[in-house]
């Protein structure tokens, strides 16, 4: 019998998969690129939270955000990746996916290659906003920081097993709490479910030279990050926050590589407040009040 880990048994996890459809959206025309997604709340809403996952994430990842949150009367919309080989490519193949979603534009939240993704998305699209504002946990500007430049051109080649290990390798190995260890268990199970090429086009996105020109990222941001040991030093925390010197701070004592997992009370609440701002407005990702010009 293989291996579940906590998250994967417990109620809360089985009552998202028994309630929240999982969908499949194909934004090409070969129908070779399908977005595999879970769109849960008011499907009127036109300014929803989407989330992006991490290299190893998949799109049930956020499950803890979708539950309480749609609860709450929010559209969320958590995404998974097809395979994509450049930052470009995937950006338009996202662009095309919130086009057949009806989303006009999205509050984003993304953790890690997830949050780069949501800035360089921000970025390509700055003369025609599709972006209400960014939260981004435990992220970065810089591929450089992985030290991967020279070997990501030969990803697409390498074993998946191999693959799976240069991204094990980056999670902690000391004791931890319980939820920071179930957290990693989890995604660990998530990321056993990806096949070589998706490891490889993701690992490919997340080291192949590529940066943030903040400058362009013309909307607000808050950023969330944690005290205690992640894949991320603080050199990379800081050039963060210094990218962003108007963003909000959302710091949580601990929380490890997957605070939306390990600590999602906590993150749910920062989510709730930064999207509070937006209710009444054209940009509100709940479908309370009438939107009005921000």
């Amino acid at each position: 019998m293989e291996f579940e880990s906590e998250l994967s048994c417990s109620t809360e996890y089985r009552s998202f998969r028994s309630t929240v459809p999982l969908r499949q959206v194909v934004v090409d025309s070969d129908g070779a690129k399908i977005w595999k997604l879970y769109d849960a709340g008011p499907r009127g809403v036109r300014c929803p939270l989407v989330c992006l996952p991490p290299v190893s994430g998949t799109a049930d990842c956020f499950y803890k955000q979708i539950l309480p949150l749609t609860a709450r009367g929010y559209r969320v919309i958590s995404v998974e990746y097809p395979v994509y080989w450049t930052v470009a490519e995937w950006c338009e193949g996202f662009r095309r996916l919130l086009d057949i979603m009806e989303v006009d534009r999205a509050h984003i939240l993304g953790a890690s290659l997830g949050g780069f993704l949501a800035q360089k998305f921000s970025e390509l699209t700055s003369k025609c906003p599709r972006v209400a504002s960014l939260i981004l946990c435990n992220s970065f500007t810089d591929t450089k920081i992985f030290n991967y430049a020279e070997s990501s051109p030969v990803f697409w080649m390498m074993p998946g097993t191999l693959l799976k290990k240069m991204i094990i390798g980056r999670f902690p190995r000391k004791l931890m709490d319980a939820r920071i260890a179930d957290s990693i268990d989890f995604m660990v199970e998530r990321l056993e479910s990806l096949g070589q090429s998706e490891l490889a086009s993701r690992l490919t996105l997340n080291c192949s030279p590529e940066y943030v020109q903040p400058q362009n990222v013309k909307v607000e941001v808050m950023i969330v990050d944690v005290f205690d040991e992640s894949a991320l030093s603080q050199t990379v925390k800081e050039e963060l926050y210094k990218c962003y010197p108007s963003s909000r701070l959302a710091h949580l004592k601990t929380g490890g590589n997957f605070p939306f997992l390990s600590r999602a009370d906590e993150l749910n609440v920062y989510v709730q407040v930064h999207l509070r701002g937006y209710e009444g407005t054209d940009l509100s990702a709940t479908d309370s009040g009438t939107p009005v010009e921000r």
